[in-house]
């Protein structure tokens, strides 16, 4: 059942603990190191039945409120407001790593909302830039203070999946040097000077994920579902691990057996055990799950 009000009560209790613990949970309480490794990180995922309508339309205003929702269980404050002015200062200059992929780009609807949220926190419209593959020559990432990374979930043919430890692969000249063992050291791009300790909130775009493909570049609609949820999150790696298990539920019941991803996302869990970037262990995990739960597949 959809609960349209977002937050349960037992929700919002959790939303307060969270904000007393502050840093023991991942969050961002000093906002200049919003990914250090915590003991434990909070995720939010969200989800609304008619956020995606059955031919693919995304209704921008249901996005907005989602994210909204997602903001307050995220850092357990009373408003969405409070919520990014906690994380953004009216003096950052602010980036906002989207993906342009043509077949399964980031929402317009997603990066107008969290454009809605800098805005809102006091950041002037000449501090904030939206970008992917210009990056590295856009003036306001070269001289940002903060970075928001959103991105669509998807197989991909070299790092298993394409979610947000792989978003920032931009913010580095030759991408294909990430490329050997399957993208596993990808979690070396978030020490990189143009982003290091930058980054105050990850969302990953689960409103359509793909589920499946075969070889680079490939897509095809037949493995794209409406799944209609946003995983939001300050540790990209936990972000990334949620994604990747329902992905993973996503297949079994496809194919009707445990098919793994070729290759294998491994990348997602060596950020966790071996450049301590986040956390990949369920146990770390801290998931609050909000809105429609049919066929969650976690």
């Amino acid at each position: 059942m959809e609960n349209r009000s977002g937050l349960t009560r037992r929700d919002f209790v959790k939303g307060l603990g969270c904000a007393a613990v502050g840093g023991a949970m991942g969050l961002p309480v000093l906002t200049r190191n919003a990914t250090a490794q915590a003991s434990t990180s909070r995720v939010v995922l969200i989800r609304r039945r008619d956020v995606v309508s059955s031919r693919g339309r995304i209704d921008s205003q249901a996005v907005q409120q989602m994210m909204d929702e997602a903001m307050v269980a995220l850092f357990g404050l009373e408003r969405p407001s409070d919520c990014w002015e906690r994380i953004i200062r009216p003096d950052d200059v602010v980036g906002i790593k989207t993906n342009v992929w043509a077949n399964l780009p980031t929402p317009r609807a997603v990066e107008q909302a969290i454009r809605h949220g800098i805005l809102g926190a006091g950041v002037p419209e000449n501090n904030i830039a939206m970008g992917d593959r210009g990056v590295l020559r856009n003036e306001v990432f070269r001289r940002s203070t903060a970075l928001i990374n959103t991105r669509p979930m998807r197989t991909h043919a070299w790092s298993g999946v394409g979610s947000l430890i792989k978003n920032y692969i931009m913010f580095w000249r030759h991408p294909p040097d990430y490329h050997p063992d399957a993208c596993a050291d990808l979690a070396k791009l978030w020490d990189l000077p143009i982003v290091r300790g930058k980054t105050r909130l990850n969302v990953l775009v689960m409103l359509t994920p793909q589920f499946h493909n075969i070889g680079p570049h490939h897509f095809d609609p037949s493995y794209v579902w409406n799944y209609n949820g946003l995983i939001v999150s300050t540790d990209p790696v936990a972000a990334d691990a949620i994604g990747l298990r329902i992905i993973q539920q996503k297949r079994r019941l496809v194919f009707g057996e445990d098919r793994p991803l070729q290759p294998t996302a491994h990348h997602i869990a060596l950020a966790d055990t071996e450049h301590h970037l986040g956390n990949s262990d369920m146990s770390r995990i801290d998931l609050v799950r909000l809105g429609w739960d049919g066929d969650i597949l976690i």
